[in-house]
């Protein structure tokens, strides 16, 4: 079971392959050479010589045997590590450049869950694969002709016997291989299922708990392990089966194989000696075959999860973008569309302008498209209908670097680094210096609570969990200020802040838009009012656009919201007690 595609990605193991199994094989030389060594001085006890004299002689030869022994095994295992390590790295690298290819659309693509499972536990079954299961197959090969040619001259009846038995157990896996292949398919396919659904829960475990949604995703997820632990199961019964018939074979032939040498000594074709080495080498001919049936079940995980890779690697890349923008351009879309599913629309013939050096604004109610929108403008989304142009040319020509330097994003959960302030900081500009850091964070009024820490060096844990709610926004912020791109996408950016962070954030935008093109994605249309043109989208459609008193005019849908709006802000401040 080879594949000629997996040893073509990790070239460089195959060195590391091949030393493995030299070291085996010497292993098994110097082992032999202990064999022979005692049958040699069995047989002169047997023959009534002095072995006296002889001792020194065999005992040098036995403990130079097994330091041999001893070496080789140690650098077998050395080499096997070698392998594994040049696989993990390889094929981790390989995956993560594949994702960097696809760019910020990734998702559309695959599954977070699947790329995570693929890269860890999909690797680490290669590992194996490459550091076990490859080595082990070649030797397993070498071993059995090399003992004939030891055991052959002694009796050549015995040696043949032996010799055509081991293809037995090669013969005993292929006739399970295409079953297994098959059930392995489907244990995949159902682990990754049930860690796609894990991961989900585990993310939006707060919200289920809020619309108490936990216990019946619990018993989806129940009914979802079940399912896994019966294919387990399945495998798990396959892999015994097939090890008791190795078992059978392995055991039986080295039985047989003394069985004969028995006779043979009876017959006395053979000499003591002779018998004493076939009897205890026989057990070689099948113990390397024999562990690589272990192997196998292993080996077979390894080329299900190594599918599971292939279509990932194989998915189709975009046409590379080399067109590129200079300074600040204008940003139109012109009849766009977009689907998730291609059935549902989600924009349906979205216009909008946004000027350079302008302060616009898109609101809306949730689901309207806004969030979609936004995405689409940062590549994030692919395949869209209509026309998106940035500086008169189409954005799905531009490269992603390009796109990325003149556009800047922050959402309402732009994620923080595990690290501290200055690594997360950095991303932005890795070239910046300390003063630089500084004022950014002066600038969104994070400098004060970071100097009562340990400045620029303070930990942030996964997520910058260690800080509230605002400090996280602001550091995203003061992040994206340093970055200075033409052009910045604020997408609910104050929608999970307290009220000081939300006026602070807001104030910092209102500057920013004085010097840079702005586009802000709000559901809260008092932070917006000031916005030089605001359009106001509704079931994937701009309704209406113009400025705050131009809206309110129309009566139409902005309006209606603004005066929603203010009845509630309006209600909530009646309600809080002096």
């Amino acid at each position: 079971m080879m594949d000629k595609r997996l040893l073509g990605m990790v070239p460089d193991s195959k060195k590391f392959i091949a030393g493995n199994v030299a070291c085996q094989w010497i292993s098994m030389v110097a082992n032999a050479a202990l064999v022979f060594t005692l049958g040699w001085l069995l047989g002169q006890l047997l023959e009534g010589r002095p072995v006296s004299s002889s001792l020194p002689f065999a005992g040098g030869i036995a403990l130079v045997a097994l330091v041999v022994r001893w070496f080789a095994l140690r650098a077998a295992a050395r080499m096997s590590h070698l392998a594994s390590r040049q696989v993990k790295s390889t094929l981790r690298r390989a995956l993560f450049d594949k994702l960097y290819t696809l760019g910020a659309s990734y998702r559309q693509r695959t599954s977070t869950a699947q790329v995570v499972q693929v890269a860890v536990e999909g690797v680490d079954q290669l590992e194996i694969y490459f550091g076990s299961y490859l080595p082990q197959f070649f030797y397993s090969l070498l071993a059995p002709v090399t003992l004939f040619i030891f055991l052959a001259p002694i009796s050549l009846m015995c040696a043949v016997v032996l010799l055509v038995c081991v293809p037995l157990i090669p013969i005993a896996i292929a006739a399970v291989q295409t079953f297994a292949k098959k059930l392995l398919a489907k244990y995949w396919g159902k682990y990754t299922s049930l860690g796609d659904h894990f991961l989900e829960n585990l993310q939006g475990l707060t919200t289920l708990k809020i619309y108490q949604a936990d216990e019946a995703r619990q018993e989806e997820m129940a009914q979802q392990a079940e399912e896994f632990r019966k294919v387990t199961m399945k495998v798990l019964t396959m892999q015994l089966n097939s090890i008791v018939i190795m078992d059978l074979i392995a055991y039986g032939g080295a039985a047989l194989g003394a069985i004969l040498a028995l006779i043979q000594l009876s017959q006395g074709h053979i000499t003591p000696a002779g018998c004493f080495a076939i009897i205890l080498l026989s057990a070689e001919f099948f113990l390397p075959m024999r562990l690589l049936g272990s192997f196998f079940h292993v080996a077979m995980n390894g080329m299900a999860a190594a599918q599971k890779i292939y279509a990932l690697l194989d998915l189709e890349v975009p046409a590379p973008s080399a067109e590129s923008v200079e300074g600040n351009p204008t940003l139109e879309c012109r009849g766009v569309t977009f689907s998730y599913d291609g059935q549902r629309p989600i924009l349906q013939g979205v216009d909008l302008t946004i000027t350079p050096g302008s302060l616009t604004a898109v609101v809306g109610e949730s689901g309207c498209g806004k969030s979609t929108l936004s995405a689409l403008l940062m590549g994030r989304n692919r395949g869209y209908g209509g026309h998106i142009t940035l500086g008169g040319k189409e954005l799905s020509s531009l490269s992603e670097d390009s796109l990325m330097a003149h556009c800047t994003y922050i959402g309402h959960r732009s994620y923080l680094f595990k690290g501290t302030v200055r690594d997360n900081l950095l991303l932005a500009r890795p070239e910046a210096l300390d003063d630089e850091l500084w004022a950014v964070l002066e600038q969104v009024n994070l400098a004060p609570f970071l100097h009562s820490e340990q400045g620029l060096d303070t930990k942030l844990q996964e997520g910058g969990s260690n800080f509230s709610g605002g400090q996280r926004q602001r550091l995203a912020l003061a992040r994206a200020l340093l970055h200075d791109s033409p052009m910045y996408i604020f997408d609910e950016a104050t929608s999970n802040v307290d009220v000081d962070s939300e006026n602070e954030i807001m104030d910092q935008i209102h500057r920013l838009s004085r010097t840079h093109t702005v586009l802000v994605i709000s559901h809260r249309l008092a932070n917006v009012a000031g916005a030089d043109v605001i359009y106001a989208m509704e079931g994937g459609l701009v309704v209406e656009h113009g400025s705050h008193r131009q809206l309110l005019d129309q009566g139409g849908l902005y309006a209606r919201l603004w005066d929603q709006q203010q009845e509630l802000e309006q209600f909530n401040q009646e309600e809080v007690p002096a």
